[in-house]
Parts: C-alpha cells; sequence; structure tokens
C-alpha cells in the first residue's frame, strides 16, 4: 500500500472513531467570539456549570491552546488527566461535569505551547478521539476568540451537530468582530443559538439598581440586525471576576445573584432551542 492510501486509510480510522464518540453526545454547544476580552470562557464555564446543576451529563471542552483558562475557573488548575486504556480520563470539576483542557496536561502554569496550526488541529481531534468522555447530554466547547485554526477545527469536527453561542459585549468595538463570526458560523452551515451579551450594565449590590457603565444594547441589536436569537445580557458583578480568581464557579457559589439567575434564564432558553432542533 502506498504512503498517501496509508494516511488516507488512518484518516478514515481516526473520522469513524471521532463520529462513535460524537453519537455517544446528544448536544453540543461551541461557545465563539470574534473579540478577545468578553468573557467567553467565563460564559462557557458558567453555561456549562447551569447545566450540570439540572441534573444533565455535561462536558466542557477548553479548545484555547496557549491560553486555557477553564480549569482555573472550575477550581481545578491543579489537577492533571489520567489515562485509562490508552484514554485520556476528563478531570471531575462538579458533580455531572467533566472537564477537558490542555492545561491539564501542562507541568506549570508558565509551559508555553509554541505550535502551528495543524499541532493545535491534531490535539483539538484528540480530544474527541481518546478521551473517555463516555455519553453526554451536553458538551460544551469553548473556543479562542476569533476565526482562525481552533475555531476552525472544532467546527469541522463536530460538524452541523452543534450549535454556536457568540458571545460580546455592548460597545460597536466588539460588535464589529462579532459579526465576522456570524458570518463564520453560516459559511460552515453551523447554526446559531443564539448571542450573550456579556458586561451589560452594572446591577448595585445595594439596592438593584441597573446603570450601563459601557455602551447599551450593542448585542442585542446585532441579534436582530442578523435575525438569530437573543439570549440574554449578563451584567457586570464585581463577584463574577473574583469568583473566577478564586475557582468558585459563579452560578454554583453565588446562585441568588442576578447575572447568576441571567445565566441560568439562558440556559433555559438553549435548552428549549434544542429541543426544538431535534
Amino acid at each position: 500500500m502506498s504512503a498517501e492510501k496509508c494516511m488516507s486509510a488512518d484518516q478514515a480510522a481516526q473520522d469513524q472513531k471521532i463520529q462513535e464518540k460524537l453519537e455517544k453526545i446528544d448536544n453540543i454547544f461551541i461557545v465563539l467570539s470574534g473579540k478577545g476580552g468578553v468573557g467567553k470562557s467565563t460564559a462557557a464555564a458558567n453555561l456549562a456549570i447551569s447545566l450540570a446543576r439540572r441534573g444533565f451529563k455535561t462536558g466542557i471542552l477548553d479548545t484555547d491552546i496557549h491560553g486555557p483558562s477553564v480549569p482555573k475557573l472550575l477550581g481545578i488548575d491543579g489537577h492533571r488527566l489520567g489515562v485509562v486504556e490508552n484514554e485520556m480520563s476528563p478531570v471531575e470539576s462538579f458533580p455531572n461535569l467533566s472537564v477537558i483542557s490542555m492545561a491539564l496536561l501542562l507541568e506549570n502554569t508558565q509551559q508555553p505551547i509554541i505550535w502551528r496550526g495543524p499541532m493545535k488541529a491534531s490535539i483539538i481531534r484528540e480530544f474527541v478521539e481518546h478521551v473517555a468522555w463516555g455519553e453526554l447530554d451536553y458538551l460544551v466547547v469553548d473556543c479562542p476568540p476569533g476565526t482562525g485554526d481552533e475555531p476552525l477545527s472544532v467546527a469541522q469536527i463536530m460538524g452541523t451537530k452543534a450549535l454556536a453561542i457568540i458571545v460580546t459585549t455592548p460597545q460597536e468595538v466588539a460588535t464589529i468582530d462579532v459579526e465576522k463570526c456570524i458570518t463564520f458560523c453560516r459559511q460552515l452551515g453551523i447554526t446559531i443559538a443564539g448571542i450573550i451579551e456579556n458586561m451589560s450594565g452594572y446591577v448595585c449590590a445595594h439596592c438593584g439598581h441597573e446603570t450601563d457603565i459601557f455602551s447599551k444594547g450593542g448585542g442585542e441589536s446585532l441579534a436582530k440586525r442578523f435575525e438569530v436569537p437573543f439570549l440574554g445580557k449578563i451584567p457586570v458583578e464585581p463577584d463574577i471576576a473574583r469568583s473566577g480568581d478564586e475557582g468558585k464557579p459563579y452560578v454554583h457559589f453565588y446562585r441568588e445573584s442576578e447575572a447568576a439567575k441571567r445565566f441560568d434564564d439562558i440556559v433555559g432558553k438553549l435548552v428549549k432551542t434544542e429541543k426544538a432542533l431535534s
């Protein structure tokens, strides 16, 4: 057999194994943003926790190879992935929630990943093919910002089975880049579950009054213009940043806060969307 045919056969076998893994996952949400710094990983982690708290068996796959932050947000950054029968075993973060991230493979937090595109695509495939995810109700995939190697690899692997959740902040400088993300999804045939407007207003902890400290309504306006669902607004709350630094997921430790309730409302909409499309 020629080298080309051998490589083709290996690729087909890998594709088949990936599909077998994906068949055990009922629903996939890919969390995207065309802009960095919008709180996308925080949104992904809290959405996953909220799904798990509802009793759904949930996984979260952190595909930010160069700056993985999900383990820190979930308080498991000191953990390492195990290996069982030649497959990586996800780290259990909370009941019903398992996690895979590049950070869980590194010896220390200062260790950089200096890889080009093909290496990143390869490890993302490994995170599906050679991980013992088991049967999941939901898999939340956190992607780095932009429309480059990692989001493209995720989109190609997950296929049309996945739904996209796009995160933005209200300012125009963010929504301009998020427009590209919407076009990215449409060109690849990925259905957009909706847009989340993060850092949308500040809710006073004392009186409950909400003040728009940044621009207002950019995400909602974007959703209307592109005719995609608007999932909701998450206000700025100091405890969100504090909980991330402390590795205490916000929707779990601050469940009575306004922002946590809004995360939970968004998850309710996502569950309804998934059921309507299934």
